[in-house]
């Protein structure tokens, strides 16, 4: 029996590639075969298109929604796309390829579960598919697909699609990160005729994996993996104390990792204070269980100083550290330079502390994929590990084990400008 999509959680997806791979093509490929667009849209883009002056319709233009893109024929901002089979929802968040954008790539890879990157088929491997592939693994992206593009201008011919393989693989074993192993698949691809998007390619009998999309329905978001330790930052404490509830104590927040159950034994960090888990509330009324992605409240069994910002976990390993230094991965998204020794605003889930950078350990080479001296400010686009230190103690977890409370933003104290996003090591 086929599961109804509403029963499923959307498939969070960023697709990247050098400029002129085909990214824009792809999506509105894979929206047109999928049935996922209305007529009004296709109307549109037919008309655009014959402005243009193009033979056919370009579903490129489903995409580049801004005009400065449509006039250049390129993606300059993340576009966002929705959209669902009978299987699955999807989010699609296509980044753009220019070098410049790297910091558009972060803010599109930072919540997927899969990275699609695109790759010429004509040209192999560019420096800045090389920057996607080096950011998605940076930033802990579960399943990673390359989308061989325009197989049709290269004979459809197997070697091709092997030499690229090869190449792919061997430069994201070259990595010296600490980050989860990505799933990795390959598809060979023509967007502009369809082959293998939604619809099998007979041009490709050597072929005999999944379409895009069917490989896309199968794979599990980050809520549906087992094992994951529970995670409730604390948004805001509830207290009516109206006549009706005149005792009431609540804590509200949405679950990011993990699952509760009413009885639990919990902690609160970073104070290090336990309860347990008295009930957990929902506007439908309380429940015995919830899971990662669910917006509660919960209650504990003792009145315990709970506030914004400080979690709930469950009492058992692994714990979050608490720590006032942190090794750090940044990518800096700012025009200005990075300063040692002046204060930043570190922000996580809910909590924030002042901040200071002490020091800039290496600097990524993306074109190599290996590590290169720390010398000079990190500036726009650079990617780097650096060590933090913070006025108080914070908990944090692991970027590579727990994506959502390893992540953070440094924001600049004085204009309120967020500079960097952080992965802690």
């Amino acid at each position: 029996m086929t599961q109804a999509t509403t029963d499923l959680p959307p498939l969070h997806c960023a697709t990247a590639g050098s400029v002129d791979d085909g990214k824009s093509t792809l999506i509105g490929r894979l929206l047109y075969d999928a049935k996922a667009l209305y007529t009004d849209q296709i109307a549109h883009v037919t008309e655009w298109s014959s402005r243009r002056g193009l033979a056919r319709t370009d579903l490129a233009l489903l995409t580049d929604g801004l005009r400065a893109e449509r006039e250049q024929g390129i993606t300059i901002d993340v576009a966002w796309r929705y959209f669902a089979t009978p299987l699955r929802r999807f989010i699609l968040a296509d980044a753009p390829g220019h070098v410049q954008y790297t910091r558009n790539m972060v803010t599109a890879a930072s919540r997927a579960d899969v990275a699609i990157i695109l790759v010429d088929a004509r040209r192999g491997l560019t420096e800045q598919t090389r920057r996607h592939l080096f950011v998605t693994r940076l930033l802990g992206v579960r399943s990673v697909t390359i989308a061989v593009n325009k197989m049709d201008q290269v004979g459809f011919a197997l070697d091709v699609f092997a030499r690229i393989r090869d190449e792919v693989t061997t430069y994201l074993a070259s990595m010296n990160l600490p980050r989860r192993p990505a799933e990795l698949a390959f598809v060979p691809v023509s967007a502009l005729h369809g082959d293998n998007v939604v619809d099998a390619s007979t041009a490709m009998p050597w072929y005999d994996g999944p379409t895009l999309l069917a490989h896309l329905e199968r794979l599990p978001v980050d809520a549906e993996r087992d094992g994951t330790p529970a995670r409730f930052p604390v948004q805001y404490v509830i207290r009516p104390q109206s006549a009706g509830h005149p005792d009431f104590r609540g804590y509200a927040g949405r679950i990011v990792s993990g699952s509760f159950r009413r009885g639990d034994a919990v902690r609160v960090v970073p104070v290090g204070l336990t309860s347990t888990l008295l009930s957990i509330e929902t506007p439908d009324g309380p429940i015995d269980e919830a899971s990662a992605g669910s917006s509660v409240v919960l209650r504990l069994a003792t009145d315990l100083d709970v506030g914004r910002g400080d979690w709930l976990v469950r009492d058992e390993a692994p714990l979050p550290r608490i720590t006032r230094e942190l090794h750090a991965d940044l990518a800096w998204v700012h025009t200005g330079p990075s300063k040692i020794g002046i204060p930043y605003v570190l922000k996580g889930v809910t909590n924030e502390a002042k901040a200071t950078i002490d020091a800039i350990e290496v600097r990524y080479d993306v074109t190599s994929g290996r590590e290169a001296p720390g010398e000079g400010a990190l500036g726009l686009n650079d990617l780097a590990r650096v060590h933090l230190r913070t006025t108080e103690p914070i908990p944090v977890d692991a970027y590579a084990d727990m994506r959502a409370t390893g992540s953070f933003l440094l924001i600049d104290a004085t204009t309120g400008d967020t500079v960097a996003a952080g992965m802690a090591r």
